[in-house]
This record gives structure tokens, C-alpha cells and sequence, in this order.
């Protein structure tokens, strides 16, 4: 179905000559008689960003992107394996469609997978995850200086953590930001 360009916001999902793009940034862009709209893309199978610029009359094809929620089991090498709550069904990412998030991942946790038809797209984490402290070097009173100390947490995960966070703590973690939000 074919949308008004205008109507492309960040999240929106498109198809452009048969390829998937989600919408990351759109910018209204006005020069002397003409306006043009400049939207920067990611393209959802090869993960390469691209800006494209349109006139304000343009239409786009959107793409039926369809939302799984999927509980995360185990990784064997590059592959990372979900499966569907509903109908048990499996599927199988390789590392690169996660990004960054692989970091968060943890057995048993429930993620957002995007489906176009049936091929499985991108993985879109929760806002927020909570983890244990595995290794952080101990906190001395008074050592307010340099304002917080590196803590790794049970995925690997590297986080700044105020001094008196310890190991075996369970902390809230911002997974877009990689911050730490409190402890659980």
C-alpha cells in the first residue's frame, strides 16, 4: 500500500525497489520554491544506512512487518536460536541481525522479532533489562571523584556504575543507551 511520504516517520517500515528499509531520521528540508524531504534508511536485511531525499508529493510502498514475540534459548557460534511462545516454532539468527544487542541477550529472555512474510528480520530488545554483577572493582568510602566505576555483568555486558553497586547485585541496564538506571 502506497503512503504519502510525508507519512514516513521514524519506525515505518518500507519497500523500495524490493528491498526493506525502516525509517531512522526524517527531515523537512525547505530551499527558496521547493521543499524536499530527506529520510535516512536502514536497509533491514544488509544493515547499510542510506539517506534518500523526496519531493513532498511523493508516495511509498509500506512493507507488512509483523511482530513475534520470541523467548531467547541459546547461541552456537554465530547463530542465536528463539523460539515462538505460541507455536513452539524455532528460528535461527545469525550475530550480525542483532547488533549490538547480542550483548543483553540472556537465556529465557522474550524479544520482539520482526517478520517480513516469513523471513525473520531484526530482534528489537526491551527498553530495559535486569542483570546481575559478575565482576566490579570494590567501592572505597569517599571515592566520589571520577564519578563511577566499570561493572561487567553476566552477559559480558560493560556497564558505568555508581561505587556503591557490588558483585551479585542486579541492576536495571537502559539497553539503547548502555546505562544503568538503578539497582533491582
Amino acid at each position: 500500500m502506497a503512503i504519502p511520504i510525508n507519512n514516513v516517520k521514524p519506525g515505518v517500515t518500507v519497500e523500495i525497489g524490493g528491498e526493506l528499509f525502516r525509517c531512522l531520521e526524517y527531515n523537512l528540508k525547505r530551499a527558496a520554491q521547493q521543499t524536499r524531504i530527506k529520510i535516512k534508511f536502514k536497509n533491514l536485511r544488509t544493515g547499510a544506512i542510506i539517506d534518500k531525499s523526496f519531493n513532498t508529493g511523493d508516495r511509498i510502498d509500506t512493507a507488512h512487518i509483523e511482530y513475534k514475540q520470541m523467548q531467547y534459548l541459546y547461541s552456537d557460534g554465530d547463530m542465536y536460536h528463539f523460539m515462538d511462545q505460541t507455536t513452539y516454532e524455532q528460528v535461527a539468527l545469525p550475530k550480525a541481525k542483532l547488533g549490538e544487542d547480542v550483548k543483553y541477550l540472556k537465556e529465557g529472555f522474550v524479544v520482539n522479532i520482526s517478520f517480513y512474510g516469513q523471513e525473520a528480520l531484526d530482534v528489537n530488545m526491551p527498553t530495559t533489562v535486569e542483570l546481575k554483577v559478575t565482576e566490579t572493582s570494590p567501592g572505597f568510602k569517599g571515592d566520589t571523584v571520577s564519578g563511577g566505576k566499570p561493572a561487567t555483568l553476566e552477559t559480558g555486558a560493560v556497564v558505568q556504575v555508581p561505587f556503591f553497586v557490588n558483585v551479585g547485585d542486579v541492576l536495571k541496564i537502559n539497553t539503547q543507551e548502555n546505562k544503568y538506571l538503578g539497582r533491582v
